[in-house]
């Protein structure tokens, strides 16, 4: 069952060596995703699971192991999501940034493995898979990346969309009150429109967590760079 869950945002901008002069910027957010990181430590899960939107050919199961690079964002640096003899595939940069906040925190706690989510994935089939993570061990720990909507300024990657605010807010509120209900009542279709990556994920934790018992704590709201950034302990 489902002990502790830490929700992080995921974009490359978190890595300090991608963010480069602007690293101090996210700050912030680093340091709660490394305090929500700590909350699944001290769950002492039996298995971590690692969720994220991911594209067409990333999609699905990366083993333990597994490298990521961040290459295409101009830094040579590659990071591996936990210890093994990792996949074919490389991470997608969702789970790339995952496994450097495991690396930055020293995370050896329990096996790691990843799973990448197609970020147009149905919520019903969404609680499906969380249910299925839920039930692989006894103790399952989930760490959930992605963003909130790109569309809080004119500046933002997806410009200004009078909606966006109001979606981040919800999924905060849901978030930090560990209001399954809530998020899997967030709208798929508003979520693509707004270009927020995290619907999927989140609504995998939704569905991981049902019957858990948990309670959730908000750490980080901010939308630096027009992006919603949601940092979420649950425990």
């Amino acid at each position: 069952m489902l002990v502790a869950a830490a929700v992080c945002p995921c974009p490359p901008l978190l890595v300090p060596a991608v963010a480069a002069g602007a690293a101090a910027e996210l700050a912030d957010a680093r340091t709660a995703c490394s305090d929500a990181l700590a909350v699944l430590a001290a769950s002492r899960p039996d298995r971590l699971v690692v969720v994220g939107p991911a594209g067409e050919g990333a999609q699905g199961v990366h083993p333990a192991g597994t490298a990521g690079s961040f290459a295409g964002f101009g830094v040579d640096l590659t990071v591996r999501l936990g210890s093994g003899p990792g996949g074919d595939r490389p991470l997608p940069a969702s789970l790339a940034v995952a496994a450097w906040l495991l690396e930055h925190t020293r995370w050896a706690d329990a096996p790691v493995e990843g799973l990448g989510v197609d970020e147009s994935l149905e919520p019903a089939r969404c609680a499906a898979t969380g249910r299925e993570l839920a039930a692989s061990a006894e103790r399952v720990a989930l760490l959930v990346m992605g963003d909130g909507s790109a569309c809080r300024t004119v500046k933002a990657p997806g410009y200004l969309d009078e909606r966006a605010e109001g979606f981040d807010a919800e999924a905060a509120r849901a978030l930090g009150a560990a209001d399954t209900a809530a998020l899997l009542a967030l709208d798929p279709g508003l979520a693509q429109e707004l270009k927020a990556a995290g619907r999927a994920p989140w609504q995998v934790l939704a569905g991981a967590a049902e019957g858990a018992g948990l309670e959730g704590r908000l750490l980080y709201e901010d939308a630096p760079y027009g992006v919603g950034y949601l940092v979420a302990a649950w425990s």
